[in-house]
This record gives C-alpha cells, structure tokens and sequence, in this order.
C-alpha cells in the first residue's frame, strides 16, 4: 500500500475513532466503516489518528491497534493509509513511525509539539527529520495546522528546509486558511503533493493548484465533494460552486449550533449507520434529542443525504 512513486490525489477521509460508551476503542466497527467509505462516499484513501481521530487523547498502545485494524482492512480496498503518528514526545513519534511501516501503512505525517514548541524552523525540521528517519521507505507529509499548534512558520519557508533535510519528504496537509501561503507553495514546489484541509474552503484549494484534500466531512459527503472535483475537472466552475456552498451551508449549520468534532462524530453515525460512539473526554457531545432529526432534515433540504 505504500505511496512510493506515486502521486496522492482525490479525497482522503480524516477517518473518526471509533469507541465504546465506556470510551474503550472499537476496533470490530472499522470494517464496516471501510466498506462504507468505499462503496458508499467513493473514497479509497485515509488518513487515521489525526485531529478528526481524536489522536492526541489516544495512547500509544491504542494507536497502534487502530494503525493495524485501519491497515487491514483497507488492504485490497484502498489506495492509501496515513497514518499521524506526531506526539508531544519525540520518542513517542518514533515509535509510532516505525510501527506504521512496520504494520503496511502507505505513508505517515506529523504534526508539530504543540506544548513545548520548536524554537525556530530549523528547530521543528530537526523533530520531523528524526521522525522520518526511523520509517525511511515511506513518504513523510507534514501536517500543517497552526490554529491548534499555534506555529504560524511560512509552509512555502519549511518546505525548501524539509525537501533539503528528509529524504522522505513527500508534502503537505494543509489545514488552514491562508491561500497565498498554500498557492506559492504548489507553484514553487509542483514535484510534491498539497493536500488541502478546510473542507468548506476546498474550492479556493483546488484554484491554487490542490492535489488532493484531506477532511473529516468525506467521511459521509464524499461522494458530494467528487462530484465537485469532476465538475472543476471539467472546467464547470459554476457546478462546483453550486456543490461547494451547499458543503458550506452544511457546515456553518452546524457551527451555529456551536457544535464542534464531537457533533460531527455523530453525524457521521447517523448518516453511515455504524455507532462510531461518543468522544474521548475532555470532548463533550452537544446533541439532544430532537438533533438527528434537525440534521437529517437539513442534509435532505441542501441535498446531500
């Protein structure tokens, strides 16, 4: 499954933890969860462990099992698996890399620390060299998300540094608002993959030169957001707008509620069918009773259930 000579497009599911109400992981759902993300949203790559897969609250013992599962059963069904293996501890990310490789995933990305932070952007190409370093033969992707990280370096200034220091370095998750930043990236640096992570500005992505994307919203409105690549494929730019503010009506319905990831999780259990679970603790659900009813109403009214 590995990514080696080969360029990452489309759509790649930020894929959900699925977990138990008494907030154990649920590896027996993952399975399904596959089937439906390939048969019924037409996505065939993920990306686990990440912000969407509640990584940073999960233990390291729990993301392996989750690494192997989400290997397994994609194996013969998908085109890659991600999997984020950053951590506040540096051996920790080690570790993690190396069982990636180790279990079949296609490739592996990593996020900054984000409590003790690198000093400088030397200081953050130094952790993410020696991350690299331990899984050689597979393609390394930055993950770039400074709203949560609170690292704001230039992506355009790490990428010279990094495409210079880790041979491995393959591209960019990049999540977050700042176009011009994303655009003089794809056109200084078109030999790697950009992979866009704000679902409800993927258009903007896709006219700066977006490889692929990354979000938590393909997970059940991939098979929508395909109908938008195709549309702009196709030069029919009136068509995926269409589609693209549909996404965002969807979205901003949902953050007005003052809903947040632990909301999506659900929306997800209710438009896949599978019981994905609650969240990890500090995450709170916002849901009441009469919420899968509003959301379903709403999905059908945009058009996208």
């Amino acid at each position: 499954m590995a990514l080696a000579g080969k360029k990452l497009r489309g759509l790649v599911a930020a894929t959900f933890t699925p977990m138990t109400n008494g907030n154990d992981v649920n590896l027996s759902v993952i399975q399904d969860y596959v089937d439906f993300l390939v048969h019924k949203q037409n996505v065939k790559n993920i990306f686990v462990n990440g912000t969407t897969g509640e990584g940073m609250s999960l233990s390291i013992h729990e993301r392996k099992q989750l690494a192997e599962e989400w290997v397994k059963h994609a194996r013969g069904k998908m085109h890659n698996v991600i999997v984020h293996v950053g951590c506040l501890s540096l051996e920790d990310s080690k570790d993690l890399a190396a069982h990636a490789a180790s279990c079949g995933a296609g490739a592996i990305s990593a996020v900054s620390p984000c409590f003790i932070k690198p000093s400088s952007q030397d200081a953050l190409v130094q952790y993410l060299k020696e991350v690299a370093a331990v899984a050689p033969s597979l393609p390394f992707y930055y993950y770039h998300i400074p709203s949560l990280t609170g690292l704001k370096y230039p992506v355009r200034d790490l990428v010279g540094k990094m495409q210079h220091h880790i041979p491995s370095f393959r591209g960019v998750k990049f999540s977050d608002t700042d176009l011009m930043d994303f655009s003089l990236c794809v056109q200084e640096y078109h030999q790697h993959d950009f992979l866009y992570g704000v679902d409800e500005q993927l258009l903007g992505g896709l006219a700066f030169g977006a490889h692929g994307a990354v979000g938590s919203t393909y997970n059940y409105l991939g098979s929508t957001t395909n109908k938008m690549l195709a549309a702009f494929e196709k030069g029919d730019l009136q068509k995926a707008r269409e589609i693209q503010c549909k996404v965002q009506e969807f979205v901003a319905f949902v953050f007005a509620l003052g809903w947040g990831l632990p909301d999506f999780k659900h929306i997800m259990s209710l438009v896949s069918g599978i019981d994905l679970g609650p969240p990890r603790p500090p995450l709170m659900v916002c849901w009441k009773a009469e919420h899968p009813e509003n959301v379903r109403a709403e999905l059908k009214r945009l058009g996208l259930m």
